[in-house]
C-alpha cells in the first residue's frame, strides 16, 4: 500500500517596513521589492512541492497572530522580524510557545551593522538564523524549514 504523502506548508512572515523594500535604504537592502522576494519564495516552494503563505505586518500584535495561526496549521515558519528582532520579547515568547520548525531570516548581515542590531532576542527560540544574503537569505531559510518539516514527517 502506498503511503499517503503529507503536504508541507511554510508560513513566511515579513515584519515592519519590509513593505518598503526596493525604496528603503537601497544601499543596505538593494532594489529588490517585497513583491520580488515573495515571487522568488513562491517559485522555490513550487520546486520543493510545498505550500506557502506569505504575510507582511508592521504591527507586532499582527505578527504574533500570524505566528499562532501558522503553528495551529502545523506550518513551518520563516520570519523576518525586522527591527523587532532586537527587542520584542512578545514576538520571542510567541515563537517560543509554538513547536513547529522556525527560522529567522534577514536580508542584511545584522552583525555587520549598528551595535544594537547585533543582538537578536529571537535567535535563542528558533531553529536557526540566516542573514546577509539578500533574497537568498529567505530562500535558504525556506529550504531549512522544509528540511525540518521532512524530518518531523519521516
Amino acid at each position: 500500500m502506498k503511503k499517503k504523502k503529507r503536504s508541507k506548508t511554510v508560513a513566511v512572515i515579513h515584519g515592519p517596513n519590509l513593505n518598503l523594500l526596493g525604496a528603503r535604504e537601497p544601499e543596505i537592502y538593494g532594489r529588490t521589492t517585497l513583491r520580488d522576494v515573495d515571487a522568488a519564495i513562491r517559485r522555490l516552494c513550487d520546486e520543493l512541492d510545498c505550500k506557502v503563505s506569505i504575510e507582511q505586518h508592521n504591527a507586532e500584535g499582527d505578527m504574533i497572530d500570524a505566528i499562532h495561526k501558522a503553528a495551529a496549521r502545523g506550518s513551518g515558519i520563516v520570519i523576518n522580524p525586522g527591527a523587532y528582532t532586537h527587542y520584542s520579547y512578545a514576538l520571542r515568547d510567541a515563537l517560543a510557545a509554538v513547536s513547529v520548525p522556525k527560522v529567522e531570516a534577514h536580508l542584511s548581515n545584522t552583525h555587520a551593522r549598528e551595535g544594537f542590531r547585533r543582538r537578536s532576542v529571537i535567535a535563542p527560540v528558533v531553529d536557526g538564523t540566516v542573514g546577509g544574503f539578500g533574497v537568498n537569505s529567505y530562500l535558504l531559510a525556506v529550504r531549512a524549514v522544509v528540511a525540518l518539516l521532512d524530518e518531523i514527517r519521516a
